[in-house]
């Protein structure tokens, strides 16, 4: 069946949101008013589709900085993104303003950020503006979005009078849906400080410099009824309502490549995570076929999405070469519950959002952030946790230097022996990674493998294929070859007698 690309990408864009640490659907806001502009301006349907696009992913590339700004500007860089997106830089009060704040949070090391941002000067800002300009460019081009939306997405950081803009672009040469996108954004900000007068005043005192001056015109005819329908309508479905006809649709095969893009996304906040994401996604998918489990597919969508949560912690909390203070671990505890809300706005998102919700929980509930435990996790989840702990330890670290393949091994064993992994997804892992596989634990009676030792257990306990199923997210069909493999290792052919073994070997005992 195909999927609508604006449900999937609308629910993303809050990603974004959160990455330039805005309210969730900010980027919304600002491609329904964009796309009411491009009409007013009677803009053909095709170009009304590269005006939506290019404004919901804006700020695609914003990921691409994030390391350099914790350098540059301190650990609460991430909060300057708001006042510096709505600061004119050929405004010197402006401008200022936005300095002061440089290295605020950093106590006495504030005058070293300082420095550091003086060295940098406009020659790194113009480099910094380049990289998200490209980065962004080159995700749209991953999304299938075409060329136009990527060479508006590139554009995106151009003023009309050229002023700092990477590629020395100006006026006319700017595509017209990144001017587009600029007047919209600039108003649904300044909307969202001071009401639709102080963003009507803003756009006017702006045109000619910063903003295309016939785009603001239109704004001046068109923009406060489209600013008051932000008050009074569900943005969300108004912007679903809003995509341009005919609407682009994708395969649910598709879906991979929308997951991979956002997997870049993430993984570019900071140079210890490079390739971390698609990493898991591959040894996710190599261990699935070791286990023969079912819906591959939601499972390494939920790899190439599982750190999508890391966005609301700032860079410099996953930089730390020290212990944590308790509000960082508290915000990294949560990541994986924002990684679940944001899939879950998209019901084609939402399957994959329940296992990349649970990719730190553990077996014996030391895990986070809800302290699930056993047969509260499920198997595509114990799989995912297994591989993104896996390909974690074989990637440098800020406290620690990547692990040899041997090394890394031996920790997730470890953590398997402990009762924390679930021994045959870490084995599964191992086998995909190419590394020697563990073998079953040798106190289990008659040969039974720690999964058949939790099929065992449903069984007796009453549960029917379908439950087991359902429990353990397997196939009725995987459930009844588990259940029958287990009759035959034991020697029995009926339930009582499968409860009565289990009692006599004190499999109820964890």
């Amino acid at each position: 069946m195909d999927l609508r690309l604006a449900d999937l990408l609308c629910a993303l864009s809050v990603t974004l949101d959160l990455a330039m640490s805005q309210p969730p659907e900010k980027s919304i806001r600002c491609c329904l008013v964009a796309t009411g502009l491009a009409r007013h301006l009677d803009l053909p349907e095709p170009q009304v589709h590269d005006v939506y696009y290019a404004t919901l992913l804006r700020h695609l590339g914003c990921t691409s900085t994030t390391h350099e700004e914790a350098y540059l500007f301190g650990p609460d860089a991430a909060a300057l993104r708001p006042l510096a997106e709505r600061s004119d830089r050929r405004n010197r009060r402006e401008t200022l303003a936005l300095f002061a704040q440089t290295g605020r949070g950093a106590g006495v090391h504030r005058l070293q950020y300082v420095g550091r941002a003086l060295r940098s000067g406009s020659a790194g800002e113009e480099r910094m503006l380049t990289a998200i300009c490209e980065v962004g460019s080159m995700l749209a081009t991953d999304l299938g979005l075409g060329p136009e939306v990527s060479t508006a997405v590139a554009h995106s950081l151009a003023r009309w009078d050229g002023a700092g803009t990477p590629r020395g672009l100006a006026g006319a040469d700017i595509a017209l849906p990144a001017r587009i996108s600029d007047v919209a954004t600039q108003a649904v900000i300044f909307d969202g400080l001071g009401g639709p007068d102080a963003a009507v005043e803003v756009l006017r005192r702006r045109q000619r410099t910063w903003l295309d001056p016939d785009v603001v015109a239109a704004f001046d005819r068109a923009g406060p009824d489209l600013l008051a329908g932000l008050r009074t309508e569900d943005v969300w479905q108004a912007a679903l309502d809003a995509e341009p006809t005919p609407y682009a649709l994708v395969p649910a095969s598709g879906l991979d490549r929308v997951a991979r893009a956002f997997a870049h996304f993430v993984d570019l906040t900071s140079p210890y995570l490079y390739g971390h994401s698609t990493g898991v996604a591959e040894l996710a998918t190599g261990a699935a076929a070791v286990l023969h489990l079912d819906d591959v597919p939601v499972l390494r969508q939920a790899a190439f999405f599982h750190d999508l949560g890391r966005i609301t912690v700032p860079t410099a909390v996953w930089e730390r070469t020290g212990r944590l203070r308790r509000g960082e671990w508290e915000q990294v505890r949560l990541h994986p519950y924002h990684t679940e809300r944001i899939l879950a706005r998209s019901a084609a998102l939402a399957p994959a959002g329940r296992i990349a919700g649970l990719h730190h929980e553990r077996q014996d509930g030391s895990g986070y952030h809800r302290q699930a435990t056993g047969a509260e996790v499920p198997v595509p989840a114990r799989l995912l946790a297994a591989a993104d702990m896996y390909q974690a330890l074989t990637q440098d670290r800020p406290h620690r230097p990547a692990l040899e393949a041997s090394e890394a091994s031996a920790m997730v064993l470890a953590e398997a022996r402990a009762g924390r992994l679930d021994t045959e997804c870490v084995r599964a892992v191992l086998e995909a990674a190419g590394q020697p596989a563990p073998r079953n634990r040798p106190d289990w009676p008659a040969g039974l493998s720690d999964r058949e030792v939790e099929v065992l257990r449903l069984v007796a306990g009453g549960r029917s294929n379908p439950e087991i199923a359902r429990e353990l997210v397997l196939s009725p069909r995987t459930a009844e070859h588990h259940v029958q493999h287990i009759y035959a290792k034991i020697g029995v052919s009926t339930r009582a007698a499968a409860a009565l073994f289990a009692m006599q070997h004190g499999l109820f005992t964890p």
